[in-house]
């Protein structure tokens, strides 16, 4: 290991596979003697970890980049790297267009970020884009403890779907899933480090199919097993597909009480012609069969969702279909956004909504969301829910966890809480989150 401690500053954009895979990276350059930092100033390497999801994702990394100059111009000796889903479809404009950068790394290749840096050293810019034959999870190094009461595991990547607006399949390839004992292990090491709650993560995470040592495994199995072993308390995953919930895994939500009765099913609109535009394969009949089952496996379920509104071709009746469909299912939350055309996919090539209708519609449609929300939250009041705490809140003798249905619970304690979890009566609700009583 070098004798000089080095800063390593990684900003991330995006979902929780992206804050995932900035861990990951930040364990890679641990082994080489980095350590974390908060201020890009103070920071020997800058990694800006993209997401290519959202409308100007690239712009905004472009602009990022532009306020590191100074920066650099102050440290010439710093390294300046791009990770994730914008530097995989742009890794040579990017190098083309901002000299600064001394990296450019994929979202399968950053196992080789140690490498990649030596080439720097040797006056190289190298770019790594390529899906690799190797396993990236072999070749990085032990997880280490943070003391911290949950943690991201990652089982699945990458998308078959090719839903008509996303850029996943183009960024992080075909659907990949990890083997079921390797997962196994990785869980098991977390919980010896302090872990109670582990997330599962996937682009399409109950499409899960890994190897097993009897066969192929469907995520109801591997919940399952996950669930035995000892000192694992908690297991959700994220973020799944209507066409992959399978019997098994709903069956899985029924019997297994250490998985978490929240989950996040999107269904982007609820118009049957938006749904077959957007190439989901599934309609919003499906959909809503689909959520009855699930309930009637686990009643006490609290369901989110994501939802595009201003897809080309949406009309008036397709946005109050949509609108229909989340009356009939009662989200606890949602994530919903404005349509962006994302280069590459087929609906790019499509006319869109007009900004202002779409806008509407948008509001229209947060604002029934915001009331439902409001509403699952309110009806929280009164009852005993289990949190998991995670830290100290700001006031004194506070603190605040997450509830098994992911919200954010405030309590009073006189003896420290973090990492623990207790049953709590929930005694008022805020905007974003709860506030309880321990129960005694």
């Amino acid at each position: 290991m070098p004798d000089a401690v080095k800063k390593l500053h990684i900003k991330t954009y995006g979902c929780q596979m992206n804050v995932y895979d900035s861990e990951r990276m930040a364990e890679a350059m641990g082994a080489q003697g980095y350590v974390l930092t908060d201020d890009p100033a103070q920071a020997d390497m800058v990694l800006l970890n993209t997401c290519h999801i959202r409308e100007k994702a690239a712009e905004k990394v472009y602009s990022d980049l532009g306020r590191l100059r100074p920066f650099k111009e102050a440290k010439p000796d710093l390294r300046i790297g791009v990770a994730g889903c914008v530097a995989q479809a742009e890794g040579a404009e990017i190098m083309r267009r901002m000299p600064l950068v001394d990296l450019v790394v994929g979202s399968q290749n950053y196992h080789r970020l140690p490498d990649m840096v030596a080439a720097v050293a040797r006056g190289e810019r190298p770019v790594d884009t390529e899906f690799p034959i190797e396993d990236k999870f072999d070749k990085l190094p032990e997880r280490p403890a943070t003391g911290r009461p949950t943690a991201f595991l990652t089982v699945q990547e990458g998308c078959d779907k090719f839903c008509a607006f996303c850029v996943v399949p183009y960024t992080r390839g075909a659907e990949v899933s990890r083997p079921v004992e390797r997962i196994l292990t990785e869980a098991r090491k977390l919980v010896d480090r302090g872990v109670s709650e582990i997330t599962l993560l996937g682009q399409n995470v109950n499409g899960y199919h890994g190897a097993g040592a009897d066969g192929t495994w469907g995520l109801g199995r591997l919940v399952r097993a996950l669930a035995a072993i000892e000192g694992l308390e908690r297991i959700r995953y994220t973020t799944s597909h209507p066409n992959d919930m399978s019997d098994e895994l709903i069956e899985a939500h029924a019997e297994e009480p250490k998985l978490m009765p929240y989950l996040h099913l999107p269904v982007q609109s609820g118009s049957d012609r938006i749904l077959k535009l957007m190439n989901r394969h599934h309609t919003a009949e499906h959909y809503l069969r689909l959520i009855e089952r699930i309930r009637a496996a686990r009643p006490d379920m609290m369901l989110s969702s994501d939802f595009i509104v201003g897809f080309p071709g949406e009309t008036d009746q397709d946005h109050r279909d949509t609108l229909a469909l989340i009356e009939a299912v009662g989200y606890g939350s949602a994530f919903s956004f404005k349509y962006s055309p994302r280069p590459g996919t087929p609906a790019a090539e499509r006319a869109g909504v007009d900004s202002d209708v779409a806008d509407a519609r948008l509001q229209e449609l947060q604002a029934l969301i915001t009331r439902q929300q409001r509403a699952a939250q309110e009806a929280m009041v009164g009852r005993e829910v289990g949190v998991l705490f995670e830290k100290a809140g700001r006031m004194p003798g506070q603190w605040v966890g997450k509830s098994d249905y992911l919200h954010s619970v405030f309590v009073s304690a006189d003896e420290p809480m973090q990492g623990r979890i207790a049953r709590v009566r929930i005694t008022a609700s805020a905007p974003n989150s709860l506030a309880g009583e321990l129960i005694r």
